[in-house]
Formats: C-alpha cells, sequence, structure tokens
C-alpha cells in the first residue's frame, strides 16, 4: 500500500512540474508577444530544468518559444551573432525532435525561421566585414555554414574573410575543408527585369524564372554564369603555405592545383611569384612565358620579365621593356627602368677611366670614353623625360633625370625642373 502511494505520489509530483513548465512557457510567449524578449527569456529559462522529463510536444513548443525570444533578442542588437546562431540551434531541436516524435506543429516554422536565421547572420558578417571587423566575419559566416554544412559557399566566404584578418590558420583549415570537399562554387545565376519596378530581380532556379516570365511579370531575362573558384582556392593554399614558409608544402599544393586546373592562369601566376621569392629566375622565367604564351598582352608580366632578366642580360631586358611599353604606353616603371638600363653603362666606363693615368695616349682614351660617358646619359634622357611627364610628382624619376641633365651640363633644363618640383611641393603644403 505504502509503494502505491509513493507511485502515485511521483505521478502528481510530475504531473504538477509538466504543467508549471506549461504556465511558464505560455507566460513567456506572453512577454514575447509584449515586446519584452528579455523577460520572455527569463521566464522560459525557468522552464528548461523540467525540460529532460518533459513531453516531445512540450519539449517543441519550448525550443520554438526560445528559438523566436533569441530570434527578437537579435533583432533588437543584442548580441547579433550569438543570439541569432543559438537561435537556429534552438529552432534545429524542434526539427530533431518532431521527427522523432512523429507530429509537426512547429516544423514547417522552424524551418522557415532557420532560413530566415540565415539570411540575417549572412547581412550580419557583410556589415562586420564592411565595417573591416574581419575575424568578427569569419566567425559568423562559419556560423551559417555550421547550421547548413551544405552551404560550402559559406565557408569558402569565411575563409575570405579569415585571409582578410591575417588568420592564416583558419582560412588554410577552411580552404582545406573545401577542398576535400571539392565545392567549385561553379553556378548559373538566373536574373528578369520587374515589370513593375523596372528592376533586375535574381530566381534562385531558372523553372522559378520562367515562370514568372510565362505570367508576364517579368522580362528580357539573362543568365550568368559563376566561374569554379577551384583554381583560386589550391592558388590560397599555396599561398598560405608559402607565407608560413612551408616551400615543399606550397610546391606539392601548386602541383596539384595546376593538375586540376592546367589552363588556370592564375594558378601558374602563384607557383612563377613563389619562384621569384625564392630567386629561382630560371624557373620563374619559363612560368612566365608559359603564361605569355596564353596571354601575351599582360604588361605586367612582360615587365617583371625584364625586371629579372636585367641581372643578367641588359639587352634582353630591354626588349621586355619596350614590348611592356608598346602594350602599356603610359606604363612609368618601365621608361623608368629603361633608362637606368642605360645609365647603368656608365660603371663600366667610370671604372676604366678610373684606371688611367696622365699619357698622351690615356688622355685620348679618356677623351673617347668620356664621350661614351655622355652617350649613354643621352640615350637615358628620352626615357626619363617620359617618365616625368606622365607621372610628375614621382620623385625618384625627377631627381634621377636632374641628375643626368647635371651630368651633361644642361643646366637650364636642371633648373627648370628643380623650380617645376618646388613649386609642386610648396603646393601641397
Amino acid at each position: 500500500m505504502k509503494s502505491n502511494y509513493l507511485v502515485l505520489a511521483s505521478a502528481l509530483l510530475i504531473s504538477v512540474a509538466t504543467f508549471a513548465q506549461k504556465d511558464q512557457i505560455k507566460a513567456a510567449e506572453k512577454a514575447l508577444k509584449g515586446g519584452n524578449s528579455a523577460e520572455a527569456a527569463t521566464l522560459l529559462a525557468g522552464a528548461e530544468p523540467l525540460l529532460a522529463a518533459a513531453k516531445p510536444a512540450d519539449k517543441a513548443q519550448y525550443f520554438f518559444v526560445k528559438g523566436n525570444i533569441l530570434t527578437d533578442l537579435a533583432d533588437k542588437k543584442v548580441e547579433t551573432a550569438k543570439n541569432l546562431s543559438d537561435a537556429a540551434k534552438a529552432y534545429q531541436e524542434v526539427l530533431a525532435v518532431e521527427k522523432e516524435s512523429g507530429k509537426a506543429k512547429f516544423t514547417d516554422d522552424s524551418k522557415a525561421a532557420i532560413t530566415a536565421v540565415k539570411g540575417k547572420l549572412v547581412n550580419v558578417a557583410i556589415e562586420q566585414g564592411t565595417a573591416k571587423n574581419f575575424k568578427e566575419a569569419t566567425v559568423t559566416l562559419r556560423l551559417v555554414y555550421d547550421l547548413d554544412p551544405t552551404d560550402l559557399e559559406k565557408l569558402y566566404y569565411a575563409a575570405s574573410y579569415a585571409v582578410s584578418a591575417q588568420d592564416y590558420d583558419t582560412a588554410l583549415a577552411y580552404y582545406e575543408e573545401l577542398k576535400t570537399k571539392n565545392f567549385s562554387g561553379e553556378a548559373t545565376l538566373y536574373y528578369a527585369k520587374n515589370v513593375i519596378t523596372d528592376k533586375e530581380d535574381f530566381f534562385s532556379t531558372k523553372a522559378e524564372r520562367d515562370q514568372m516570365l510565362k505570367l508576364k511579370t517579368h522580362t528580357d531575362s539573362r543568365d550568368e554564369i559563376v566561374p569554379s573558384k577551384r583554381g583560386e582556392i589550391f592558388k590560397n593554399i599555396a599561398l598560405i603555405l608559402v607565407q608560413k614558409d612551408k616551400v615543399p608544402e606550397a610546391k606539392a599544393a601548386l602541383a596539384e592545383a595546376r593538375l586540376a586546373n592546367p589552363e588556370d592562369i592564375s594558378i601558374i601566376l602563384t607557383e612563377a611569384d613563389l619562384y621569384l621569392k625564392l630567386d629561382d629566375f630560371v624557373t620563374y622565367k619559363k612560368l612566365v612565358n608559359e603564361i605569355l604564351a596564353k596571354n601575351p598582352n599582360d604588361a605586367d608580366l612582360v615587365y617583371n620579365l625584364g625586371v629579372i632578366t636585367s641581372k643578367s642580360d641588359a639587352v634582353e631586358a630591354e626588349k621586355y621593356y619596350k614590348r611592356a611599353i608598346e602594350i602599356k604606353p603610359d606604363y612609368v616603371n618601365a621608361y623608368l627602368n629603361l633608362a637606368i638600363l642605360k645609365l647603368d653603362g656608365e660603371k663600366k666606363i667610370i671604372a676604366e677611366m678610373n684606371k688611367l693615368g696622365n699619357t698622351e695616349k690615356d688622355n685620348k682614351r679618356y677623351a673617347v670614353l668620356k664621350k661614351q660617358r655622355e652617350d649613354v646619359f643621352s640615350s637615358a634622357i628620352p626615357y626619363l623625360e617620359k617618365a616625368n611627364e606622365l607621372n610628375p610628382t614621382n620623385e625618384e624619376v625627377a631627381t634621377t633625370l636632374m641628375n643626368v641633365y647635371g651630368a651633361l651640363e644642361m643646366m637650364d633644363k636642371k633648373k627648370a625642373l628643380k623650380a617645376k618640383m618646388a613649386a609642386m611641393a610648396a603646393a601641397k603644403k
């Protein structure tokens, strides 16, 4: 008899607890509807200790209300990212509970709420990125990805924000995950113009867009192809490894990237940049020429070849600089480097002049060398004057040109240029 009493008493306690829990959930809902989400959160917290013994229907309701409260707090700018993330987790609990119980009272609303929360989190991440809070943006987009691991695009942008935050360990981990999951990001985007707003609307599927065209609510459809991001992912992995001084790993990553994306010029560029950093000019030149075979009108690449070649072959370097100017006539650095290439010839002449004595033979040789030195300076003038014309505020160009004018005793031109530089300096003050 006593044991029956204890069972009955326990049942009554559970029943009372269940009623108390329901009352707290209802009170929390009422407070939320009244606009007091903070009070609602406090009331709902009182029901949490009883959750383990609650019925599935009550659990589902609890988590649904919790998600709504957290979303409202986020909308009020209270720990926005954290509350949105926790809200999505609460809605996911609803889905799990109702799936197990077979009853789906809050399922549809929870799915819609999760989609809305994801959109809000993305907007938060964009705001953080715009404000250059890249670390926070990385965390926020990772939260979005964790809510839906099929949405690899969010992980891709989280990795990009991590790079901007110089958090290379995190970026590398995310890029490696994208690589493992074979993410490409390749897609087709569907647009059409809204006849009412006269603005272009985006459609997630072609079928949806085509339906609107059929209903004549939209016109002027267009498709936009989003290219694969795989090459960029491989490239960024290699760049980060180089940044971390893991050269063998970077080489291996680039070799793998080339194999996977043989036509991607950006990968070859990254590989070339790696060998340039390693002072392996032979491999660098080979790779750059490979790129130029695909893209012969890249002025920067041609110019870089000139810079590298100038270390060993001045004649060949001059060809590259002149080719860069053909492609890009206002390439100031190409003109400047052409002038420097010409002026480098002075060193050998000066060295020989300093070795000469005062004999008649030496004096004749000195006169020849002096003329050669003047010719060197004269040959540099057209390039320096053009560079100065294109970029008159470049002090390096102006100073070099004034020195050349002085060496050739062209004092009028030197004084004029000096006065011009002084006037520009005064105008800045």
